[in-house]
């Protein structure tokens, strides 16, 4: 089970530049719909990548549906030549987003931001409209479904 608020506790408490998206910026915005991971975009900085090691090296991070015992190490060099990373931690699942398509990068994302309070931890959320630009460009049958459940909160707001 996903501990929302000790992972985000945890990333604040490291001070990570990160910006919650997916399905946890879904439900901040209205979503009834149910996610098992927190989905994020990481700045990566090198002093930001190691807050981020640091946050979550005590997690045990390891590669979610990788082989039991595949040699996977959780530092800067693996973050530094890698871009997203989805991860199983003891508090739950974690993606470890460099980019994500119809967003960009961390930087990109900053001009469509909020600071919300998602499970009484206060942390940057990607505002309604580039969420669902993200989802749409995800692709996924899981995201077409939540893309319309999130127009329709578009368009309850806009009345």
């Amino acid at each position: 089970m996903i501990r929302f608020a000790q992972l985000l506790t945890r990333l604040n408490q490291f001070a990570v530049e990160y910006i919650v998206i997916g399905g946890v910026a879904a439900t901040v915005h209205g979503s009834a719909r149910l996610t098992n991971e927190l989905d994020t975009v990481y700045c990566r900085s090198d002093d930001n990548i190691k807050r981020l090691i640091t946050a979550l090296q005590s997690l045990s991070p390891y590669l979610r549906g990788a082989a039991p015992g595949l040699p996977f190490r959780f530092d800067e060099e693996t973050i530094k030549r890698g871009l997203n990373f989805t991860l199983e931690t003891s508090l739950g699942n974690i993606d470890l987003l460099g980019e994500v398509a119809g967003g960009g990068s961390y930087d990109d994302l900053l001009a469509f931001i909020l600071s919300v309070e998602a499970f009484g931890v206060r942390c940057l959320c990607l505002n309604l409209e580039k969420l669902i630009d993200t989802k749409r460009a995800a692709g996924r049958p899981k995201d077409f479904e939540a893309i319309a459940e999130l127009e329709a909160l578009r368009e309850e707001r806009e009345r």
